[in-house]
């Protein structure tokens, strides 16, 4: 049995993924901690977490955000990514903790949105933002922080279900270009899922057209939930 929720917001706005576009994310916040088979039938159905919301699209006139999944049965990393991966298994140090909020995570963090042009604008993200963001939570919440030559260069936040991980969000210092430390630490997700026997490593939302997408759909096979339904796409 799944806990209460409230609606915290219901509202229009505009798509933060497609411009032109009127988005609505109903934000809904259990009135319990979820346990882990509770978090798997959210991840079921296409939900996410944000702090310690959850939330699902609900645009009136658009169905581009596709909840998208890597099935560890089917899925095989392709010859680039399993290169990047022993490159980043010799030059990257990952350290497995509860999160962490620190002045370094937070400056990575807006290293990362700034360079890769994705604050809209926004003023830099704070403490207490980064805590509603990513490490207050309504279910079990990992980090893997990644090093390179004892600096700290990557950070992956990720929920833990019974059966999956979900990839909350991961950023990394883009001038390392060479190090594809957002492609190993997909990888090194997909890695941790198989020594923990969990079958899913879920990666959020895939939306055709947005150029910050772009990456989910190149690891192969995945699943995409369309129609309510999860699709192979291979």
């Amino acid at each position: 049995m799944q806990p209460q929720e409230i609606i915290v917001i219901d509202q229009l706005s505009p798509c933060p993924y497609l411009a032109g576009r009127t988005a609505r994310l109903p934000h809904r916040q259990p009135l319990k901690r979820l346990t882990l088979r509770q978090f798997d039938e959210r991840l079921e159905i296409g939900d996410r977490r944000s702090g310690t919301m959850l939330y699902r699209p609900g645009c009136p006139s658009c169905t581009a955000c596709e909840p998208i999944r890597l099935n560890l049965a089917t899925f095989r990393p392709n010859a680039t990514q399993r290169r990047t991966f022993r490159q980043g298994e010799q030059l990257l140090e990952t350290r497995f903790a509860l999160p962490t909020v620190d002045d370094a995570r937070i400056d990575l963090f807006n290293l990362h949105r700034e360079l890769r042009g994705l604050d809209r604008g926004d003023e830099p993200i704070d403490t207490l933002g980064y805590e509603q963001f990513l490490t207050d939570s309504c279910c079990r919440t990992v980090e893997l922080s990644y090093w390179h030559k004892g600096q700290l260069v990557g950070v992956a936040i990720t929920d833990v279900s019974l059966k999956a991980l979900s990839a909350v969000y991961c950023f990394f210092d883009p001038r390392l270009t060479d190090l594809s430390i957002g492609t190993y630490s997909v990888l090194k997700q997909v890695e941790l899922c198989r020594a923990q026997q969990r079958q899913f490593l879920y990666l959020g939302y895939y939306v055709a057209g947005s150029p910050h997408m772009i990456y989910k759909a190149k690891f192969h096979p995945h699943e995409r939930r369309v129609n309510d339904n999860w699709q192979l796409f291979s």
